[in-house]
């Protein structure tokens, strides 16, 4: 059975997916998930807080889908390949909520530095587990010699890139992710 906070968060989670955090009111919230509106305050205690669970809840699913992806990976390459994938596929999954971190920007929205440096520390490790699979890469030759770090920041700003003109344009091309996961793949691979 489904909680009331649970509902609450369920709730909080689609509504700053489509209507962004400064639209998204805490009525709207206690009205789409039929509890009342001081048990809202009563699990989160403010609109920050609900947003902080909310960005942080999707985020710790994308990385279970991330390291599912990259768990049984024969090299660095195809890690990394399966990492962009995953990434990909997790955006336009039905029931991700990935639209809460892509309307919402954990770092404009968060007012306090302690609520800006957890969701930073979340996002860290999505850049750790890649630079881990571009590490792995250079060391088993499936990799052109590059810096995993670096390379690693290059590849989510083009994930972050073609996922944006896919879910909020009208005119990303038909095969646009397919595209992003082949220019990665001549980006990384050997001479």
């Amino acid at each position: 059975m489904i909680t009331k906070k649970e509902r609450l968060l369920t709730a909080a989670k689609e509504l700053f997916g489509t209507y962004g955090y400064a639209e998204t009111t805490f009525k709207k919230i206690s009205d789409k998930a039929g509890v009342a509106l001081g048990l809202l305050t009563h699990h989160y205690g403010n609109k920050e807080k609900l947003f902080l669970a909310a960005g942080l809840d999707v985020l710790e699913h994308f990385l279970v889908k991330l390291r599912a992806a990259t768990a049984n990976a024969s090299n660095g390459y195809e890690g990394t390949q399966k990492f962009c994938r995953a990434y990909l596929e997790f955006s336009v999954e039905p029931g991700s909520f990935w639209l809460v971190l892509v309307r919402c920007s954990p770092y404009s929205d968060m007012k306090t530095v302690a609520d800006r440096d957890i969701m930073n520390h979340k996002f860290e490790e999505v850049h750790n587990l890649l630079a881990s699979q571009l590490a792995r890469g250079v060391m088993d030759g499936s990799i052109r010699h590059l810096d995993p770090q670096v390379t690693a920041h290059v590849i989510i700003a083009t994930m972050v890139g073609a996922n944006r003109t896919r879910v909020l344009t009208p005119y990303a091309p038909l095969h646009l992710y397919e595209e992003t996961l082949n220019f990665v793949a001549r980006a990384i691979s050997p001479a």
